[in-house]
């Protein structure tokens, strides 16, 4: 027989770790709306919410929206048991990918200390570089783009660059851009409006690092690369990594507001 125990709000929030603000905020959006009332008026849940909630939370996690959230809880053919299964094999993969950087820091960190002890290296001994790269995938879709944009001229012009790029110069390129994605991240936790100076301005030292290492990036070249981003799961996955959930479109909405910026000047 299904368990009749309800919980109030407080109890909710102690066991999913989400603030009793959230959980109000949820219920005026529709998002999660209590099964039950007490006489008192108090909000009661069943355990079908709080598998719902579950749900909320494993897709905040999975980087979407809390609209797109709502849409597919709604969806009449949503199917719980399977969006489970799917939901664990993502997260199974990103917890692969998540092992491999961590593999990389630590090989990253055995280089600086290395290179820091000034020890003399070991007869036919070197660093392997390559193992500070594992889990970031630079050639994860090279493919697709080859096919998509390999006749244009900023693609010939990247592949030129990344053909003479050294060891070293992929380290600086990695951490120029681990700066901008920090600086970004920061701003967007800050609460920092897209459309705020300062966010703009880490969305112009994004495409300026583009432009620098990659290929020509204009306002305008930026601006798809920001719509690609949203639309392509993928690009948001890989980047969300930077600054967790919301972390794509704040910085995609960020880089359409400088376009929009530079276009008033």
């Amino acid at each position: 027989m299904p368990s009749r125990r309800t919980y109030q709000i407080k109890e909710v929030a102690e066991l999913s770790g989400l603030s009793v603000r959230a959980l109000h905020h949820y219920d005026e959006i529709g998002l999660l709306v209590p099964s039950g009332r007490s006489a008192a008026g108090y909000r009661l849940y069943n355990d079908d919410d709080l598998l719902r909630l579950q749900q909320i939370v494993i897709g905040r996690e999975l980087g979407l929206s809390l609209e797109a959230i709502r849409r597919s809880l709604d969806d009449p053919r949503f199917d719980r048991r399977q969006a489970l299964r799917e939901q664990r094999a993502e997260l199974e993969r990103r917890a692969r990918s998540t092992a491999e950087m961590i593999g990389a820091i630590d090989a990253a960190i055995e280089a600086l200390d290395e290179r820091d002890a000034e020890v003399p290296p070991m007869a036919n001994k070197t660093v392997d570089f390559k193992k500070i790269f594992n889990g970031f995938d630079p050639d994860q879709h090279a493919d697709e783009v080859k096919q998509r944009w390999g006749n244009t001229e900023g693609y010939k012009t990247a592949e030129r660059r990344w053909k003479s790029y050294t060891e070293a110069d992929w380290i600086k390129c990695r951490d120029e851009q681990g700066v901008v994605y920090g600086d970004a991240a920061v701003a967007m936790r800050a609460g920092t409006s897209p459309n705020d100076a300062a966010a703009m301005d880490i969305a112009e030292r994004h495409r300026l690092c583009f432009d620098r290492w990659f290929y020509p990036c204009s306002i305008e070249m930026h601006s798809r690369l920001a719509d690609m981003w949203e639309t392509d799961r993928r690009f948001a996955d890989n980047m969300d990594k930077h600054g967790g959930a919301g972390f794509t479109e704040f910085l995609a909405a960020a880089v359409r507001a400088n376009a929009e910026r530079a276009r008033k000047r």
